[in-house]
């Protein structure tokens, strides 16, 4: 019994002295193991109802059971005066028990009538059981009367009346005819509560003879029956239609009583005529909802379970055609006394304190007496350690000795509650009742019970342990009042070994238990929908994951029943195959895996449909999910369940729950989770201190749903944090501070109110204790006062109103840095060649630094040219060495001059001081090329070559180089010559040249490390008038001289690079030269930065388009292909840094493109078409030897025989592989012989004419035409013919021929 409810019942200022001494009420357990050697006062465990109807042919037993220790004697009371049992031989005990069992065989029941009270006493008290009141079970014959018959007449009311004898129990009473048939029964005939038979008008075919009336008693099983009742309706003088009167209970108003608890039946049974209508209804109330129900064709209304507010007026409400009338009950609920506490059993400690409380109530309220052992207290032994207060008894300082049995009584006018209560005064060390070693196992995410049951006095505190470890009450763990450890949500690491100790002042007592959390079932893959033809074959899968423990079970059910009967229905281990799939087989497939801890399921719909084609059906959007509902409501996770809308013929694939947090981020959803279309609820796994509120959205092939009509609010308790702050930095920013930065957790991760953070910060490996201050809303803050650059740990901790967050991870930093104290020392210059030199240094000492050392920048510049004044300094270029380098190579150095270099280190804070100046000299280098350079014409053979001397002399000119070679029409080049000229010389006039003659030039610079750049020019000299010829032209001869060549301007571009110098531009970049060809422009230049960055620019000049830019590749020359004849370029040469910005430039050139200059040749001075034509003339000079030597060797050709033999000779062409004439027709005589030449063999085919030609020729000879060709023609029969064949048909000369192809 809980102390603050005890102690709310006792009031008053006594009570609550003696609150700090209440003891909580202790069930003695029963396990015999604990019972053996505790005392015990005696409790009644069984005993017989209060009022108790025996059958008279049966034994009387009277059943008295109780427990105690020891073990209790046992007496009896009967009617309130000692009843010795003993001394009546119809009378036995049994052993051990206080039982009474009475023969009355040979004995009338009646003798044992009376009232019976059982008193259960050992050494420690007495028990009492309740007054059991024994009465025989009578069943009376029906007195002897005989019955009139009775006449009525037609459409009167009629009472029959039933008058059973009184039994006990009362009987049951029911009507039926002769035939033992049940009279039927309708709203106008009823049998009332008291038994008669009502009409509420008669009918003519009322008339019978057989109205029997019968009563049966239970208790004997006996039925006792009425002498038959005779009615007789006459029609002489029938009623006539009236409205509605009350039968019974008569007049308009009454009254009932009822007890709380039990059933109220009223009733109200009208006349009239049409047979009347009866309601009910509650005057100023409502009928109680789900308690009542109406018989006997609503004239009777039961309302069960009666309760205070059932008491008031009921209207019943007769109602027919001719009018309505009304009957007022007035129902008075009382109560017989009813427990609010009752008494408990009490074990206290010597010196404790403790409280026995009665308190009932009823109607009228019920009067409480207290008995100690069965005698009322106020005639009991005075106990100064005992206090009354109405229905408390109050027992302070209890003594060893003072056990004892208390009963408390309520009685009214109704009945009477009687209850014991023994209070136990012991002295017992701890005992735990679970048994040992018990093995619970539970599901992840379940909720795990772990029993310690305990004994002892005083009462035993109970402490859980974990692998050694203490348990306290709160966080995932609960200790409850019993001594049950829970937690609420298990997880794998929860499973081990646990250990609960019951203790008292007495002693201590431990037991082990182990827990183990078993993996859920799941099911992996579920049952997918299906759309099966007739007669085809339908297979669901259903592969499940589990605790490889745990021996799951599958289950296969077909619209939530069992599988059809059916050897078509294959089940394997985890698929169901359904084989020759009929009509009757769609429905819907649920797969359940079982197991002995949990199971889940999946369910799948499976559509037959017909083998023909079917149109196809228009697919749309699934319709919103409804019905949305929260269950299985958790501290961290609730069920949601919806029903699917109309899928739209397409079958949902999935259904997508979203959330929105209506305390953090109102009027935003988030993605939650998403589950297989076949589901209709999902676990979700929900975040403290949230107001969640959810909608499902479903899937098909066609889309998304709307969203469905959020749910209701659910709000999750606060907790403390789960997680801490992320991205955790420190950063130095000073050299005396230090800034810690965090990524701040949102609201729906602060898991309660009043979120802040609790930043913590020592030195690292300085035993020193932890810094701490705790920020609310910001993410950094700013360590002040730190030593420059040294270790820190930090960690940053989430806390709220709840509790502390998980241990956070410690993320080293680092305080600020400050700049470097020292310079690099021992600075060595070693130069390698005029452009390149290398440096090096020694490290500088990392105490030093006062940071993280990024490198050393390494700065140079020229001082002076050693050849020529420079027109202004040169600004220092630097040089970036990452880390621990202690060497570097400097480029892009100008030959021949004076450097100065330093170095010095740098960290994350700045630069260190520089080390002292150091000087050096740069050797010479090959000069750059001449500038200027040109070529002009003096003479037809003769040539002036100038130019100006290099802009970058990198040292003493020793002299130039003078290449050139002549360059014929095929572009093929001539012999060179080489000239070596002065370092003073400018120009050089070149004579005795070739006239009309392209030349082309080489011109390079010296000094003493050799030769520069090269620069080329070409030039053509002046062409000799005199050798220009004009070929006169014969007229009619059709021949026309090639027409005179263009004029050679006197210099020209060639198609060879042309050399273009251009000004150095920007700090880095020296002078830039460009040469173009037809396709491309090759671009060279001069730099001394890094050329890692390096692009080439151009674009076409006049012209909105954007640059193009190509890598360069650390080259000093880049080729640039793709260029447009005939157009305009600029171009120019760019350094970027690493962010692509643009930090040095040349200046842009301007480059031109030449057009595509036509070779056009003249054919016939070529060679190899000379040596071809003269071929050709000799083959023709071949065959025409041949054609006459074959003439004059022939006679004729007997044509006319072989016309006489051939009506119809075949045209035979000449067959172009062996040579070899073909005949022709008298069709063909007329055209001109297409050759003559000879078979390859020498001979004629057999079949060939040995006729000559001459024979066919005009005039009898052959001819030929003034170019040799053969013209005989073939004469034929008509000499029109010939003639007409032969007009205009001379045949091409070579000659001809050759002018054709020209």
């Amino acid at each position: 019994m809980d102390r603050k409810r005890n102690c709310t019942l006792c009031g008053g200022a006594v009570m609550m002295l003696l609150l700090g001494h209440m003891t909580t009420a202790l069930e003695v357990p029963l396990d015999p193991k604990v019972l053996e050697g505790l005392p015990q006062p005696p409790t009644i465990t069984h005993q017989s109802p209060k009022d108790y109807i025996i059958d008279p042919r049966e034994n009387i037993i009277i059943h008295c059971e109780a427990k105690g220790k020891p073990h209790p004697s046992f007496s009896w009371t009967r009617n309130s005066t000692h009843f010795d049992v003993e001394k009546d031989s119809k009378v036995i005990m049994k052993p051990n028990s206080g039982t009474l069992v009475i023969d009355i065989s040979d004995e009338k029941a009646e003798a044992y009538e009376g009232i019976y009270q059982c008193i259960a006493r050992n050494e420690h008290g007495s028990a009492v059981s309740n007054n059991i009141v024994i009465r025989q079970s009578r069943s009376p014959l029906w007195s002897k009367e005989k019955n009139e018959p009775i006449t009525v007449q037609r459409g009167m009311s009629l009472v029959l009346q039933c008058r059973p004898p009184a039994g006990l129990p009362p009987p049951i009473i029911f009507w039926m005819d002769n035939n033992f048939q049940r009279l039927p029964q309708s709203s106008r005939v009823s049998q009332a509560l008291n038994g008669d038979l009502y009409f509420s008008n008669v009918l003519m075919d009322d008339t019978r003879n057989d109205y029997i009336c019968y009563a049966r008693f239970p208790h004997t099983q006996t039925i006792q029956q009425k002498q038959p009742i005779t009615v007789n309706v006459l029609d002489n003088s029938p009623s006539g239609e009236r409205a509605p009167s009350f039968m019974h209970p008569p007049g308009t108003h009454s009254t009932a009583t009822v007890l709380k608890g039990d059933t109220l039946e009223l009733e109200c049974i009208a006349d009239g005529l049409p047979t009347p209508d009866i309601s009910w209804s509650k005057v100023n109330g409502e009928l109680p909802s789900g308690r009542f129900l109406f018989h006997s064709f609503q004239k009777t209304l039961k309302i069960t379970e009666v309760t205070d507010t059932d008491g008031g007026d009921y209207r019943c409400l007769a109602n027919n055609l001719l009018g309505s009338n009304h009957h007022i009950i007035t129902v008075v609920v009382k109560a017989a006394p009813f427990w609010i506490s009752a008494p408990q059993n009490l074990i206290l400690a010597p010196k404790e304190t403790g409280m026995l409380t009665c308190r009932v109530d009823g109607n009228p309220r019920p009067k409480v007496t207290w008995s100690v052992n069965g005698v009322a207290i106020e005639n009991s032994p005075k106990d100064p350690s005992r206090k009354i207060e109405d229905d408390v008894i109050i027992l302070s300082d209890v003594q060893t000795g003072s056990s004892a049995v208390y009963q408390c009584n309520a009685s009214n006018e109704y009945g009477y509650l009687l209850a014991n209560a023994f209070v136990s005064v012991l002295a017992e060390p701890p005992r735990v009742l679970t048994p040992p070693n018990h093995v619970y196992s539970v599901i992840t995410n379940s909720r795990a019970l772990l029993d310690c049951a305990s004994f002892g006095s005083p009462l035993p505190k109970i402490t859980w342990f974990k692998d050694s470890q203490s348990i306290l009450d709160g966080g995932s763990y609960i200790i409850h009042q019993n001594g049950t450890l829970e937690i609420n949500v298990a997880q794998p690491l929860n499973s081990g070994k646990y250990t609960c100790m019951a203790s008292n002042n007495l002693g201590n007592k431990e037991n082990h238990v182990y827990l183990e959390v078993k993996e859920p079932t799941r099911i992996l893959k579920q049952p997918e929908y299906k759309v099966v033809q007739r007669n085809g074959v339908a297979v669901f899968e259903c592969k499940v994951k589990h605790d490889p423990t745990l021996l799951p079970t599958m289950i296969w059910l077909k619209d939530n029943g069992e599988l059809p009967d059916d050897v078509r229905f294959e089940l394997g281990s985890d698929s169901l195959t359904i084989h020759d799939v009929r009509e009757d087989d769609k429905g819907t497939y649920t797969c359940i895996r079982n197991t002995t801890l949990d199971h889940d399921s999946a369910s799948a719909t499976l559509t037959v449909v017909e083998a023909t084609p079917t149109p196809p059906i228009g697919l749309e959007q699934p319709d919103p999910p409804t019905d949305l509902e929260l269950t299985d409501q958790r501290e961290h996770s609730v069920q949601l369940t919806w029903t699917p809308g109309d899928e739209h013929n397409s079958p949902i694939k999935s259904f997508l729950i979203q959330y929105e947090d209506s305390l953090h981020e109102r009027g935003i959803w988030a993605n939650m989770t998403e589950v297989s279309g076949t589901s209709t609820t999902a676990r979700l796994e929900l975040s403290p201190y949230v107001y969640y509120s959810f909608r499902v959205l479903a899937l098909n092939e066609v889309g998304l749903s709307e969203p469905s009509v959020p749910s209701r609010q659910y709000r999750t308790n606060p907790a403390q944090p789960d997680m801490n702050p992320s991205n955790v930095k420190a950063v130095g920013t000073s050299p005396d501070s230090m800034t810690i930065t965090w990524k701040e957790l949102t609201g729906l991760e602060s898991n309660g109110p009043g979120l802040q953070y609790k930043v913590s910060w020592r030195q690292k490996d300085v035993d020193q204790d932890w810094n701490s201050l705790t920020l609310a809303n910001v993410s950094q803050y700013v360590v002040t006062g730190t030593d420059t650059f040294v270790p820190y740990e930090v960690t940053v901790q989430a806390i709220n109103d709840y509790g502390l967050g998980p241990r956070p991870e410690v993320v080293l930093g680092y305080s600020g840095e400050d700049s470097p104290t020292v310079a690099p020392e021992n600075v060595q210059v070693s130069v390698q060649n005029g452009t390149v030199a290398e440096v090096h240094w020694d490290t500088v000492p990392l105490s030093t630094v006062r940071g993280r050392l990024k490198g050393y920048k390494v700065s140079y510049w020229k001082l002076r040219s050693l050849h020529k004044q420079d027109s202004e300094p040169e600004k220092p270029r630097v040089l970036i060495f990452s880390g621990n380098e202690t060497e570097g190579h400097l480029s892009g150095l100008h030959p021949y001059s004076q450097y100065s270099l330093n170095i010095r280190a740098f960290n994350g804070k700045g630069d260190g001081p520089s080390s002292s100046d150091q000087h050096f000299l740069t050797p010479e280098g090959v000069p750059g090329p001449p500038a200027e350079f040109k070529v002009r014409n003096m003479d037809l053979d003769s040539l002036i070559v100038e130019w100006a001397p290099p802009l970058e002399d990198n040292g003493h000119l020793t002299g130039y180089l003078l290449k050139y070679q002549p360059i014929n029409t095929t572009d093929e080049l001539g012999p060179l010559k080489e000239l070596f000229l002065l370092a003073n010389e400018t120009s050089i006039t070149l004579d005795n040249l070739k006239y009309s003659t392209r030349y082309k030039f080489y011109l390079n610079a010296m000094t003493v490390k050799g030769s520069g750049p090269t620069v080329t020019e070409e030039a053509v000299t002046v062409m000799d008038e005199a050798l220009i010829r004009h070929p006169a032209v014969k007229a009619g001869k059709g021949s026309v001289s090639p027409p005179p060549p263009p004029p050679t301007p006197l210099v020209t571009q060639s198609l060879q690079p042309l050399l273009h110098n251009a000004p150095p531009a920007g700090r880095m970049f020296g002078s830039v030269n460009s040469s173009v060809e037809e396709d491309h422009a090759m671009i060279c230049w001069e730099y001394s930065g890094p050329d890692r960055n390096v692009f080439v620019e151009y674009v076409v000049d006049n012209s909105k388009e954007p640059w193009k830019t190509e890598f360069v590749n650390g080259t000093r020359t880049y080729q640039i292909r793709g260029l447009k004849p005939g157009m305009s370029y600029r171009v120019r040469v760019v350094a970027k840094d690493h962010s692509d910005e643009t930090v040095h430039s040349t200046e842009e050139l301007l480059i031109t493109v030449p057009a595509m200059t036509s070779k056009q040749v003249d054919i016939a001075t070529q060679g190899w078409f000379i040596g071809l034509m003269c071929a050709i003339a000799l083959l023709i000079l071949v065959l025409l030897i041949v054609c006459f030597i074959k003439r004059n060797k022939g006679g004729k050709y007997p044509v006319k025989e072989k016309e006489d033999a051939h009506q119809d000779p075949e045209i035979q062409p000449m067959k172009e592989d062996d040579g070899t004439f073909g005949e022709y027709s008298d069709t063909e005589d007329h055209k001109p012989l297409k050759s003559s030449r000879t078979p390859s063999n020498g001979t004629a085919k057999k079949d060939d004419s040995d006729d000559s030609l001459v024979d066919y020729g005009e005039g009898g000879d052959g001819q030929f035409n003034e170019d040799g060709s053969f013209i005989g023609q073939y004469s034929g029969k008509k000499e029109k013919d010939t003639a007409e064949g032969n007009e205009s048909s001379e045949a091409p000369s070579p000659v001809n021929a050759m002018n054709s192809f020209v």
